[in-house]
């Protein structure tokens, strides 16, 4: 055979050859992307940290931890530290809510955090409980229901709710609907590192509260959760436009369905407490969420017969 005739032949061969080839790619599937909401509320759940779990057991009266006794705590004190200084619980550490993990490492019993009022304290034990400290609580008001000294909850007690024109004195509280689920990318796919990446955005994205007069200005621009039972909203109304997402607000009961994740999502509650809770679990899921600070005290404060802030203690703490 001539060596141009062989010249040919490989020639062909090799079209015909990359013809299969670039045939067999185009037939390969795309790969499926990574759905990382659902690789990491799938870990959540398995490991007992649905919002349910994270929840439950979390707070602890200022009387409650004065009478079990504060050498039972490693307590963690996320006020600045110039008000540290002022006065703190005797054996206090002091750090930042960015911070509140690498102080938790050298905790040898349960962890209190403690804040101002308990609600930027709430957003760092959501933070603790997903990252395996299991038995870590809040103190109930912060430091304001220690000792009168550092009471900062006093001063934002208010009736600007029931003063508005957008607090609905009746139950006219919105159907719930079904959403879709936020989306979020991140550098790993498995849902332990998923998780502790969010957990890690969640603090450096810092304590996620907002005014309740800027909530009243403008109902609309918000997506609004009262986080109440319907009984309570049937005895004290609700701003104007709100949902009510409680008793199935998890990734198992399925509420979390009924937040809009293209809108910001406002959850209030009685103090702001628990709404920050709640708001710090649902920036780790991918909510632009924020804590209505202060709760209904801040809105219908006389008009509340329970859950209600009332005096600070007059328990001991020390200066440095």
């Amino acid at each position: 055979m001539k060596k141009a005739d062989l010249f040919k032949l490989l020639l062909v061969a090799f079209a015909a050859f990359a013809l299969v080839f670039t045939g067999c790619k185009d037939d390969e599937p795309d790969p499926v992307p990574t759905d990382y909401y659902e690789v990491l509320t799938t870990y959540l759940v398995a490991h007992d940290m649905d919002l349910t779990d994270v929840a439950t057991d979390w707070i602890i009266s200022a009387d409650a931890v004065n009478t079990a006794g504060i050498a039972n705590y490693y307590i963690i004190d996320l006020r600045a530290s110039d008000d540290f200084s002022t006065g703190h619980i005797e054996g206090a550490h002091n750090t930042t809510l960015a911070n509140v993990l690498t102080e938790a490492a050298s905790a040898d019993k349960p962890i209190l955090l403690v804040c101002y009022t308990g609600q930027t304290a709430a957003h760092a034990h959501v933070a603790c409980r997903l990252s395996g400290y299991s038995d870590c609580k809040v103190l109930m008001f912060g430091m304001s229901s220690w000792n009168a000294d550092f009471d900062s909850w006093t001063a934002n007690t208010s009736n600007q709710g029931t003063e508005s024109a957008n607090w609905s004195a009746t139950n006219t509280i919105e159907a719930n609907v079904t959403w879709s689920l936020p989306e979020f990318t991140a550098t790993d796919t498995t849902g332990a590192e998923i998780l502790e990446e969010r957990v890690e955005y969640m603090l450096t994205e810092g304590f996620k509260g907002i005014n309740a007069s800027d909530v009243l200005a403008s109902p609309t621009s918000y997506f609004i959760n009262n986080y109440w039972t319907d009984a309570d909203v049937n005895t004290y109304g609700h701003i104007a436009g709100a949902y009510r997402i409680k008793e199935d607000l998890g990734i198992e009961a399925g509420g979390l369905e009924n937040l809009d994740a293209s809108s910001t999502v406002v959850t209030y509650c009685w103090t702001g407490q628990t709404s920050s809770l709640v708001t710090a679990y649902l920036t780790v899921l991918g909510y632009d969420a924020k804590s209505l600070k202060f709760g209904a005290n801040g809105m219908i404060y006389d008009a509340l017969t329970a859950h209600k802030w009332t005096a600070s203690g007059d328990y001991p703490y020390v200066t440095d």
